[in-house]
This record gives structure tokens, sequence and C-alpha cells, in this order.
């Protein structure tokens, strides 16, 4: 056959392919070959130029492109991004988001840490399924007894969360932080909390907010006041995760919070199989580049503007 007769069968085929929504069996047939080989015609038009596939992702899928950068620069499993809208929109968009992937990935036999904080709590608040999940447990990665914002607790999220799916949540009776760094040796060799802690270092997925600085921190802001700064003497702090403040390499930073906090240690953390942050906002992106860099995560869940943010 002829360059000329190569190219015609090859127009040929994957016209009938595209165009005419032909299979290869049919194709086969027609034309009189083996099914193998109309794939090996479909692979070589394709690669000489004859047939180019787009797809039309702008409108359906606007940040596909954001989200591949992403995922490439930080060796990231997934990115998820939501339109900005600001304020609590963005914040309620996020949640509504991190739902539906924790849906997508979560199975049924399976344990989930869950964090704190307010974006954790608009995850909580959009989670809902027709399929119940009986055997999955929900269990909090972080203390969160007190009077200070109890629905965004860890606790009051897991249950949130297992009562939308039908499934089973255990409780942390313990505090966010306590007085010092004694107190919370003695807090964890607790058996009870001990046993949270245990199951919760097994987790099969962990779902887990960002938080920005000290200044920024809803949590800190709760329990510390305005005498939050003698705490955060250093400069290395540039957000939290799980109530660990972290510097910019995602490394647990020395301070006394840190001493002081009831919380999954960042090493079990990193150990869990599938890790989800969800953040947004221009005041976080120094504390999710940290939680990138230190490799405490496998999927983020963001918005826009934070995710263009992240590549600058």
């Amino acid at each position: 056959m002829n360059l000329l007769e190569d190219s015609r069968l090859l127009v040929k085929v994957a016209h009938m392919y595209y165009e005419e929504g032909r299979n290869q069996s049919q194709i086969a047939d027609e034309i009189g070959v083996s099914r193998s080989l109309i794939s090996k015609y479909l692979s070589k038009a394709r690669d000489l130029g004859l047939v180019e596939i787009i797809i039309h992702d702008e409108m359906i899928h606007p940040y596909r492109r954001l989200e591949g950068k992403i995922e490439r620069l930080y060796g990231l499993r997934e990115v998820v991004c939501t339109p900005n809208l600001g304020g609590e929109s963005s914040k309620s968009r996020l949640g509504a988001a991190a739902s539906k992937y924790l849906l997508r990935v979560m199975r049924d036999g399976q344990t989930i840490g869950v964090s704190a904080g307010t974006t954790l709590h608009e995850i909580a608040k959009s989670m809902t399924s027709s399929q119940p999940y009986p055997s999955i447990t929900f269990v909090p990665l972080v203390g969160g007894m007190g009077n200070e914002r109890v629905d965004i607790h860890a606790n009051q999220i897991a249950a949130k969360l297992a009562t939308s799916l039908h499934a089973q949540y255990k409780l942390l009776h313990a505090p966010v932080v306590v007085d010092s760094k004694d107190a919370k040796e003695i807090f964890m060799r607790q058996t009870s909390i001990q046993h949270i802690f245990n199951l919760s270092a097994q987790s099969n997925i962990a779902i887990v907010g960002i938080g920005g600085t000290p200044e920024h921190s809803t949590m800190v802001k709760s329990y510390l006041g305005q005498g939050h700064q003698e705490y955060f003497d250093q400069t290395d702090v540039v957000g939290d995760i799980c109530y660990n403040f972290i510097d910019k390499n995602g490394r647990a930073s020395f301070n006394s919070w840190n001493e002081k906090v009831i919380a999954l240690d960042l090493e079990q953390l990193r150990e869990i199989p599938l890790v989800i942050g969800v953040a947004c906002g221009l005041e976080k992106v120094q504390a999710i580049k940290g939680a990138l860099e230190g490799k405490l995560i496998h999927v983020l869940v963001t918005d826009e503007q934070t995710g263009q943010a992240l590549l600058d």
C-alpha cells in the first residue's frame, strides 16, 4: 500500500469511528481487516495529526489547567478548585466541593479522621448522601472541649458527618490546649485519650483545615485572645494544621503552644494514606505552601484565587 492509499484508509477509518459512531469491530468487518489493526490505524491517525481530540472543558471545568499546574508543581494526587466568591461564600463552596470529594473516595469500613475549624464545619454542613455508610467511623484528630465555638470543634464535626452518612463516630474528651507541657503529657497518657489517638493515627483518610498565622487563627483568638503574641515570639510560624503550628517547610514550629496542644502529631499525620487539605484565602497561602512542602497533604481543595497564588 503506497502512502496516498495508506493515508486515505486512515482518514476513512477515522471518519467511520469518530464521525459515524461505528465501533472498531464494525469497521473491521467492513474494511476486511482485524479489529486490532483498526485500533492501530486510529492510533496512527492521531500520531500523524489527521485526528485531533479536543476536550471543550472551559465552561464545564474552567479550572482544570490551574489544578493540573498545582498538582505537578507540588506532586499532589489531586487539586480541586472552586470559584472565588469572597468571604463566607467561598468557604461554603469549598465545603461543598470537599464533601463531594470525600464521598467519591471513601469506602465503607474505613476510619476517617477530622480536624476542626470553620472550613471543616462547612464540609459537615454540606455532607449529604442517600447511601448509608454504617461501617465508616469518624474520629477527631484534635481536642475540642470548651464553650468557644462549639460548632467548629472536631467532636461536633465528626458527629455531624456521621449522622449525615448513618456512620459511626468517636469522641475525644480532651480540650484544645492545656496549661503546660507536663499537663499535656498527663492527658496523653489517659487510656481513653490514648485509644482515640491510636485510632486516629490508623485512619485511612484524614480531612483537615489549614489555618493561617496566629493573628488570623480562629482557634488562637478563641483560646488565647489578645495575649497570643507571647506564645509566638518566633518568626518561623506560617500557619497551622491539626492545631500544630508549622514553619515554611511544614515542620512543627518550636513554640509553647505546640508543647501544650492536644492534637495528632504531624509525623503520624504524614503516615495516613490519604490526607485532604481544605483551605482558601490569601492570608493562608504561606501556610498551604508549608503544608505542601512538608508533604502533609495529598489532595488540596481550594479556590481559584488561592490556587493562582500558590503558583506565583
